[in-house]
């Protein structure tokens, strides 16, 4: 028998049906070990050796691999074909020797590009030995990431109160959106004009020409630069006569985009789909893997992590084919097409991203997948397709105008664009990041010629403002990191959400912004390790990592290179004054903290008390802005207020407005217990002015006129009570938001929004309390339906979490938005049926457990959740319930077990413990638990403490790198 080890389980149960039965496919489910979050897992000293960590959850999955291995004639390391799966093999290559059951048994390296039959096989006939040039090219990204994570973010810490860390790439990545901020801040606006004219032709056809010249002088797009400028170009042209002088008509070809690879892929994934690119390479891992295709498991795309353009000469050959059945012989063009990278450092050897088969249309498979895997098949199908399709033909035509107005000649110019042949147009055309003001080549000219004179109909002049540089979208930031070489494709995803997790940027309408906490982050790492977050440097280090895993340096001298200097500068940082760094901060942040002012006065000088000075403070819990005068002036603001209320302005106090039915003033105020809004000022201290606190659904920033009247207006009527038709009230309390009949009080969720709380919510909520739900008792009968028609009542009850329907021993929580009062019996049975064929009723099953049982993806009070028989694991920011994967809920399901949070391997009964060591009892338990999933007996099991929790230091630690330690 022969042992395969792949990552994943899932690639492990496709594979294995490709095998046969001398194999056995057995997933390690990722990395099995990693550098620990100490000193000295890369030691500088020791010539940057490296002290690996097996995982807890690993351990057992390793203990199976191992007693499989022993008993084995071959093992087979079937890992991605890329650095990251290189060094997934090398790992458990060295964790099956240090266990000592190799032997003298061969050990081979086959790698495949797609997850089907022929590629498995083709592999399985040509293995080779591990690529050691990858792998110590691993090592070395390893163990940067490691030094930079390991060492800056304690100082972040130290030196920045509220920082979370630093990374090689990911602190780059910030620097690339902070930049881009700055520009759009210091953007000044210009004024320029246009002047289209609306001509008709000698058949009184309508066309536009814009002004492109004046006497001689050719007018660029911001010339024309005031109004009144404008005004004199108009009242020419209204008095002018028009003629024809040239017509041009050129033709043009327009040539299909390569095939995606991992970074083209992401890019068109966000533009065309909206998906995260974190999303798109989750929902292109499964479509790799494997999809169920009626009972087949088919692998549906290429490995998705590539650089590389090119496709095998077969699926050429059979997209050529699909191309001509589909759209006509017209459309196949006589040569294939071939097409090459332009990124400097690519280095990956594999195809580009494509369908296995594509005779296999998006059609055909639609129904076999979930939403998000049907359309990103579809946009790789597209893609693939239309690269090998015919170019389009254009036809390009320019005709020149010219005005004579008295004495004065002007130019004018009408453009436009005929599509003569569609070719690969016919099915997909590349999407646009940010679309031009105008496309003046999008129309289609009339038929004129040379010297035939032309109407006027108008004659438009409009204004305009340059506007600053668009904010990047997660789609124009891969690309632009792309072209910087910075980082690697495949971990483009991952560094976005790391920014995103820690609170450094946020998404607002499909753009990035950068926080106050990653300007502050970017400012200290520019001004005291500006050379380690320069663009030129990141790149050239990632050349070098490319040379290393091509065997042309030597991978510890690269380290050594890099650890000199970057010592030194910690060991410097670490020496710094706060006053420095503030003033340092004060400077690099000037235009963001402290903007110009209208009247020329100092940016900086206290509005409070005028005499002192404005400056960065560090406190508990993050920086502000405080007043140099402390503690005689306490004004203090946050960052992101950049004080332009103007003079006369109130410390804390920003005007929305005024209340249209009273005139009086609202305003938006700091308070002790947060933000808050008010209407009028007090005349006195017992007066008491309308006020609402802000909910928790709602930001500062996002407070408008509108919404605080909205807010001020609280308590409001949202519904009437089912049974005594009285009103149901929404308001915000000294608790937070609720819903309330009569003296019936209900908390309103993270998820409810109290400004937009619906009546069918509000009456659920309301109910459910009456009943005795909510946080107080749960299980009073609210309702009941009738008879299942497989005998037994259908009832409706409160519960804890919410109404739920009871059927015997069957509870089905109700799906969101279901309307009590519309809600049938006929529901209710669908409902109670599906819960007991062991699907969710507020969520997604997944699959099946490696070991047997449903996986389900599920909401919860606290946040969405994946439960697998009695063990639940909350899903991290990074996954959602819509995305999440099988194989991502097996991880973290085993994750859970690993840390005690599962169910307890079953033991002797013990002796029976007074009440006062129960707690203690139960830990030493869970600790006994765990070590019995290791492959390691341990000496004495009741002597064995249960493993320390990690301190917060440590967990900053191993979030502080773009890989987790």
């Amino acid at each position: 028998m022969d042992v395969v080890i792949v990552e994943s389980p899932a690639k492990a149960k496709t594979i294995n049906k490709y095998l046969g039965k001398n194999y056995e496919v057995i997933a390690s489910f990722g990395h099995v070990r990693d550098l620990p979050a100490k000193d000295g897992s890369v030691d500088p000293e020791a010539d940057f050796k490296m002290l690996w960590e097996t995982d807890a959850k690993a351990a057992k999955r390793l203990a199976e691999i191992a007693a499989l291995v022993k008993d084995a004639d071959r093992v087979v390391l079937a890992t991605d074909p890329d650095r990251e799966g290189e060094a997934i093999s090398w790992h458990v290559l060295e964790v099956l020797r240090n266990k000592k059951v190799l032997k003298d048994k061969p050990v081979q390296r086959v790698v495949f590009n797609a997850i089907t039959k022929d590629s498995i096989l083709e592999a399985m006939r040509h293995p080779r030995e591990i690529d050691q040039s990858l792998v110590e090219a691993y090592l070395a990204r390893r163990a940067l990431d490691y030094l930079v994570g390991f060492n800056l973010s304690p100082v972040l810490w130290r030196k920045l109160p509220g920082a979370k860390s630093a990374g090689r790439v990911q602190s780059v990545a910030l620097r690339l959106v902070c930049d881009r901020e700055l520009e759009i801040e210091k953007f000044v606006t210009r004024e320029y004009w246009s002047l289209v004219a609306h001509l008709r032709t000698a058949k009184d056809a309508p066309f536009l020409a814009r002004l492109v010249g004046a006497d001689g002088k050719k007018i660029q797009r911001l010339d024309i630069g005031a109004g009144a400028e404008a005004e004199a170009f108009k009242a020419a042209l209204e008095t002018a006569a028009f003629t024809v002088t040239s017509v041009e008509a050129k033709p043009a070809r327009r040539n299909p985009s390569a095939p995606f690879t991992t970074s083209t892929l992401q890019q068109e994934a966000s533009r065309k789909l909206g998906m995260a690119p974190e999303t798109t390479m989750r929902v292109a891992q499964k479509l790799y893997e494997g999809v169920d295709l009626g009972g087949e498991t088919v692998g549906l795309i290429t490995y998705m992590r590539t650089d590389g353009v090119d496709v095998a000469p077969e699926a050429i050959s059979a997209t050529r084919a699909v191309i001509g059945a589909e759209f006509g012989k017209n459309y196949v063009p006589d040569v294939p097409r071939k097409y090459t990278v332009k990124a400097k450092n690519a280095q990956e050897a594999h195809e580009a991203i494509r369908p296995t088969d594509s005779a296999r249309l998006p059609k055909d498979v639609a129904q076999f997948l979930q939403t998000d895997q049907a359309r990103l098949y579809e946009l790789i199908w597209t893609r693939l397709v239309a690269s090998q399709m015919e170019s389009a033909l254009l036809e390009r035509t320019t005709v020149d105008i010219e005005a004579k107005a008295g004495s004065r000649t002007l130019d004018l110019r009408a453009t436009g664009q005929v599509v003569r042949f569609d070719g690969f147009l016919k099915l997909y055309q590349e999407g646009k990041d940010d679309a031009a003001e105008d496309d003046e080549e999008s129309g289609r000219l009339p038929a004129m010629s040379e010297g035939e004179s032309c109407k006027k109909d108008s004659i438009e002049a409009t204004q305009h403002f340059t506007e600053p540089p668009p904010r990047y979208t997660e789609a124009t930031l891969v690309k632009r990191m792309e072209e910087l070489s910075i980082g690697r494709p495949s971990t483009y995803a991952s560094t976005l959400a790391v920014l995103r997790e820690r609170d450094y940027v946020k998404l607002e309408k499909k753009r990035l912004i950068p926080e106050d906490k990653g300007r502050l982050v970017t400012a200290f790492l520019e001004g005291f390790f500006g050379r380690y977050v320069g663009y030129d440097f990141t790149a050239d280090l990632e050349g070098q990592l490319d040379r290393i895993s091509n065997a042309e340096i030597d991978w510890k001298q690269v380290l050594r290179d890099f650890w000199g200097d970057f010592s030194l500068a910690v060991g410097g940082a670490m020496e710094l004054r706060t006053t420095d760094i503030l003033e340092n901060l004060n400077e690099l942040l000037g235009p963001h903290i402290f903007p110009e002012k209208a009247d020329g006065s100092s940016p900086r000088a206290c509005p409070a008390c005028a005499a002192g000075q404005l400056s960065l403070k560090l406190g508990k819990f993050g920086a502000f802005i405080g007043c140099s005068n402390y503690p005689e002036c306490k004004f203090t603001r946050t960052l992101s207020d950049r004080g332009e209320q103007g003079e006369g302005a109130r410390p804390g106090v920003k005007v929305l407005g005024e209340n249209p039915d009273n005139g009086l003033e609202i305003t938006l105020r700091d308070g002790r217990f947060g933000a808050y809004v008010q209407e009028g000022e007090p005349a006195t201290k017992e007066d008491k002015p309308r006020r609402s606190s802000l909910p928790a659904t709602l930001k500062p920033d996002d407070v408008t006129l509108d919404k605080a009247l909205t807010l001020l207006s609280l308590p409001r009527e949202v519904a009437r009570h089912p049974d005594t038709g009285e009103a149901i009230l929404a308001g915000i309390g000294r608790y937070g938001s609720y819903v309330q009949h009569k003296k019936t009080y209900a908390n309103l969720s993270k998820d409810d929004d109290v400004l937009e709380i619906g009546g069918n919510r509000a009456i659920d909520l309301i109910m459910t309390k009456e009943a005795g739900g909510g946080r107080g008792k749960a299980g009073g009968e609210m309702k009941t339906f009738g008879d299942h028609p497989q005998g037994g009542a259908i009832a409706l009850k409160a519960g804890r979490f919410g109404p739920y329907l009871a059927w015997g021993k069957v509870n089905a929580t109700l799906p969101k938005g279901t309307d009590l009062q519309t809600l049938t019996l006929e529901d209710a049975v669908k409902i109670v049926d599906a819960k007991a064929a062991g699907a969710p009723s507020d969520g997604r099953l997944l699959g099946e457990h490696p070991d047997g049982g449903p996986i389900a993806a599920r909401p919860g009070r606290f946040g969405a959740y994946v439960s697998w028989n009695k063990v639940n694991a909350t899903l991290p920011k990074s996954m959602t319930l819509e995305t999440i994967t099988l194989e991502e809920a097996i991880r973290l399901i085993e994750d859970r077990i690993a840390s005690g949070g599962g169910k307890p391997v079953k033991k002797k009964a013990a002796a029976k413990k007074p009440a006062a060591k129960k707690a203690t009892a139960k830990k030493a338990e869970n600790a006994e638990a765990d070590e019995a999933e290791t492959d390691e007996k341990p000496k004495k099991p009741a002597a064995k403490k249960a493993p320390a929790k990690k301190t917060a230091a440590k967990k900053k630690i191993e979030d502080s790198d773009d890989t987790p330690f």
